[in-house]
């Protein structure tokens, strides 16, 4: 596994490589001794998959706060997706800047998206999954969210947006609400 860093700190991408003969594919898609570094005292506590049916649709951006912040490592196993992360961290140098990558279900790459960061994609192919593997179980009382189209972040979605939920067209515009980022 190859660890790439991206410009914001604890943002990673990990490219996994595939051996091939004949027969197909093997690819090794978690290694728990070769992302040590990454995962540091982590545990995967929980792995989710998502499939998304519309293309266009985005997903996002959702966080949760302390004490149940969580690292997610993200694959996208079918179809293709625009993968984002959202620095929320008081503080940080590289607070509201984001990182995009595409993930497909043949590029082998695995988003790493630490605690204190948002997280959101868009569909670029229709009927996409992800592979979430999480460090934290899911606690609705700590999850937040930022609105896709928060002017103060200014995501650039590659697509027109559709098919949102109720619930992420409905967060509140960090600068009509008190949000000033989260801290760890």
């Amino acid at each position: 596994m190859k660890i790439i860093p991206t410009q914001l700190d604890g943002v990673r991408i990990v490219e996994s490589e595939s051996l091939g003969d004949h027969r197909g594919v093997f690819t090794r898609w978690f290694c728990e001794e070769e992302l040590s570094e990454i995962l540091g005292h982590r545990r995967i506590i929980q792995i989710n998959r998502s499939r998304t049916e519309t293309q266009g649709a985005v997903r996002g951006l959702h966080f949760q706060r302390p004490p149940h912040a969580e690292m997610k490592l993200i694959r996208c196993i079918r179809g293709s997706v625009w993968d984002v992360a959202l620095d929320l961290r008081t503080g940080s140098p590289t607070f509201l800047k984001w990182h995009s990558e595409t993930l497909t279900e043949s590029d082998n790459k695995m988003a790493v998206i630490p605690e204190g960061f948002a997280h959101g994609f868009q569909v670029l192919a229709p009927s996409s999954e992800l592979l979430y593997l999480h460090t934290a179980a899911y606690q609705p009382e700590a999850e937040g969210g930022i609105r896709f189209n928060d002017p103060l972040v200014g995501i650039n979605w590659p697509m027109e947006v559709g098919d949102l939920s109720d619930r992420d067209q409905s967060h509140a515009l960090m600068e009509d609400s008190s949000f000033d980022g989260v801290s760890l």
